[in-house]
């Protein structure tokens, strides 16, 4: 098996910096919607769910998932919906209230700086910023296609009032800029009752073992096969699935089938991960600290990363 070559110009285009990060703010129906009309929708890997055909992309490559981030300020919610695909919030600052159930009423769970959140597909979900103004949440998506979303009743009845419509092929109807009303039959209505009552339920104590909790994670000492060499020494927190770890004794907080796996690394200046190689797209996210990442076994391409 023949090595790939990755390119100064090609290392570039695959690294999203904080400074390229463009929001959008109409991704969604919701987006007039008092309470709700302060979202920034980002889209780093893959377009997400966005409705939006202003989102802004950085990467389009396609990875086996999307990434991406909302922001918003204090106070400012997030509508309830649900997803056909896994969705993973990784909470890297502030403080969330997540809320579940067609009305938002099954449970609240409060997400803070370094959780991580797995929310199961075919339930409905919304969130809360209830920390400060900068608070940050990256998603990850499963699948290149996520199939979109759908929104709770009561959030498609209110947009219809501010002049939002969601068309079946997922574009976003404005009236009040002048978009024309597609025909009843080519808009999205409400999720029919028998549906709704269909739906799984989980409770608090359920949802609260597909959270990691920042000051819960159980790092292995020796995940890798040079964790007791020069160079190495990283420690690893698996989250979701067993994704790289080479411990057998460790085990993920979440093991349900994802489509991608999630987990923490950690590592004292000077330590790190040897040269290595897999055949699985990656992504680094970094949250604290600064790291050098060097691609190629010859011809060595640098990147130093931070979490700004």
């Amino acid at each position: 098996m023949s090595d790939a070559v990755v390119t100064p110009s090609e290392l570039a285009r695959r690294t999203v910096r904080r400074s390229d990060f463009v929001s959008c703010n109409r991704a969604f129906i919701d987006c007039r919607t008092p309470g709700s009309d302060r979202k920034e929708n980002y889209a780093m890997i893959g377009p997400g769910v966005s409705q939006s055909a202003d989102q802004h992309v950085n990467l389009r490559l396609p990875h086996g998932y999307n990434i991406g981030a909302a922001a918003m300020p204090h106070g400012i919610t997030n509508n309830l919906h649900l997803h056909y695909t896994a969705e993973v919030f990784i909470c890297t600052g502030g403080e969330y209230l997540l809320r579940w159930g067609v009305d938002g009423t099954e449970g609240e769970l409060t997400l803070r700086a370094g959780d991580i959140a797995s929310v199961p597909t075919w339930i409905f979900r919304g969130f809360t910023n209830t920390g400060p103004d900068d608070g940050w949440l990256f998603t990850v998506l499963g699948m290149d296609d996520t199939g979109g979303i759908i929104w709770g009743p009561s959030v498609l009845r209110e947009a219809r009032d501010h002049g939002l419509h969601l068309t079946t092929g997922n574009d976003l109807v404005d009236t009040v800029a002048g978009d024309p009303l597609p025909p009843e039959s080519e808009l999205v209505g409400p999720l029919a009752q028998e549906h709704i009552d269909r739906l799984r339920h989980y409770t608090p104590e359920e949802m609260r073992r597909r959270i990691a909790a920042a000051d819960e994670l159980v790092f292995s000492e020796h995940p890798f096969l040079d964790s007791t060499l020069p160079g190495g020494g990283a420690r690893l927190s698996c989250v979701i699935g067993y994704g790289m770890t080479e411990d057998p004794h460790q085990e993920p907080r979440v093991f349900n089938p994802h489509g991608h796996n999630v987990a923490w690394l950690r590592a004292e200046p000077g330590q790190g991960v040897s040269q290595h190689r897999q055949h699985e797209t990656q992504t680094l996210i970094v949250k604290d600290g600064l790291w050098e990442v060097t691609l190629n076994r010859t011809d060595p391409v640098p990147v130093r990363l931070g979490p700004r």
